[in-house]
């Protein structure tokens, strides 16, 4: 098998992702990737027979990419291909499901697992199944809206019934499906109960990754999402030591994860599997409507190996923009300043710099500490040194209701040449030493 400078991928899986799941390429190290994803979340949410919640494109191996090292993946471009998009908040049709409405799905009427079916007209019963005609879609929208993107000038507006209706009716073309996508579009709901209201789009990756050391449903590769497959009650459940070491979070919804962004994950499987989908037109943090604007993309991806750094979980270099303010790196008049003052109190300064470290789990509370451990694991430094730079230098950022966060703080140069990051984070944020 050869390798590519490039690897072109419009494939989806069926929703499983995992060591089983056959790779594209290798591409080269340094090399790039261009992924076509399709819409993420509400699509393969009402599409009865997409097993793993979202539709990721499949992996694709880095040439040299070895379990315990990782790979750096930095976000070059995301384009959004779609003109319209369909979001809200869910709850789940009785009857449709067993143990986990994003994975064991079935026929509410004649208990069909993970049925075919058939498009029937628009609205919430428009999904049927194929064996006896019933509405069968796992879930239902509550409240939710339509909206058109105007991509050139970088907005998007929610549109009123009888727009979202017309939508409806092309919602293939308006999705902008890629070819090989087997979801229903979620535009097929025609929602809209919100009208006129106009945000920006600034889009971003909701999964991008590496493949998990074990065969898990695409959503939930993730410490919140993942929770649920443990000990579960359908063919994908996994023990609780298969969540704690066999996950690579990457199913993260952190809204940083955009063009400029670098990605540095964990290998766990050999060739890494670097995998992507569930884009977004825009979101804010913590995603609290559950769900956000799915889009089809198009994005760019470099990929880099890092050898031999044992990772747990990603590790962000977020545009500068996007980091809190005390973890912003320091400018060159700035950091004269800071030798300044040293020189006066006749001590050593240390030069630093940003990182966002992912922690995740069940709830907000257990990914924060679990982002303390991973850092503290990382970095060398005793937990509670982690949390005081943290509170000092950094911040903890929701990315996700449960459980995502970003554990920003201010690491010394030292340690990030150890590790063998430190030119990498010098590269993305320019710093004066």
């Amino acid at each position: 098998m050869g390798t590519d400078r490039e690897v072109y991928n419009d494939i989806q899986t069926n929703g499983i992702i995992g060591p089983h799941t056959r790779m594209m390429g290798p591409v080269a190290d340094g090399g790039r990737i261009i992924f076509v994803t399709s819409p993420g979340c509400w699509g393969p949410m009402i599409t009865p027979n997409i097993r793993g919640g979202h539709e990721v494109n499949v992996p694709v191996a880095v040439e040299g990419a070895r379990v315990g090292d990782a790979i750096a993946i930095r976000v070059l471009s995301i384009e959004v291909l779609s003109k319209a998009t369909s979001s809200g908040v869910d709850v789940v049709r009785p009857g449709s499901y067993v143990s986990d409405p994003y994975v064991m799905k079935k026929c509410p009427s004649c208990n069909e697992p993970w049925p075919d079916f058939y498009v029937d007209g628009i609205g919430d019963n428009a999904v049927k199944c194929r064996k006896c005609g019933a509405p069968t879609s796992p879930f239902i929208m509550v409240n939710g809206y339509t909206m058109v993107f105007d991509l050139s000038s970088g907005i998007g507006i929610t549109v009123d019934k009888g727009m979202a209706e017309e939508i409806a009716r092309n919602a293939l073309e308006w999705s902008a499906l890629p070819k090989n996508s087997k979801q229903v579009p979620v535009l097929v709901l025609g929602k809209s109960d919100i009208v006129g209201l106009a945000t920006r789009v600034r889009p971003f990756l909701g999964q991008l990754g590496s493949t998990p050391a074990v065969d898990i449903p695409d959503s939930h590769n993730a410490g919140d999402f993942g929770w649920f497959l443990v000990n579960a009650h359908h063919p994908y459940a996994i023990t609780k030591e298969d969540y704690e070491t066999k996950l690579t979070d990457g199913h993260l919804d952190v809204d940083s994860v955009r063009e400029g962004a670098v990605l540095i994950v964990p290998v766990k499987v050999d060739g890494g599997g670097i995998y992507a989908g569930d884009a977004h037109a825009m979101q804010g943090d913590g995603e609290v409507a559950g769900h956000t604007t799915d889009v089809s993309a198009k994005s760019v991806v470099e990929v880099s190996v890092i050898k031999n750094l044992n990772l747990e979980g990603p590790i962000l270099l977020p545009p500068e923009e996007d980091l809190p303010p005390l973890a912003k790196p320091w400018r060159k008049d700035e950091w004269e300043q800071v030798l300044s003052l040293a020189r006066k109190l006749k001590i050593e300064v240390e030069p630093v710099a940003p990182v966002q470290v992912v922690g995740s789990g069940p709830t907000i509370n257990e990914a924060t500490m679990r982002g303390f451990m991973r850092a503290s694991k990382l970095l060398g430094m005793s937990l509670e040194e982690v949390r005081n730079r943290v509170t000092i230098s950094g911040a903890v950022e929701v990315g996700r209701l449960p459980g995502i966060v970003q554990v920003s703080l201010q690491v010394p140069m030292r340690i990030l040449e150890k590790l063998g990051i430190d030119n990498i984070v010098k590269n993305q944020y320019r710093l004066p030493f």
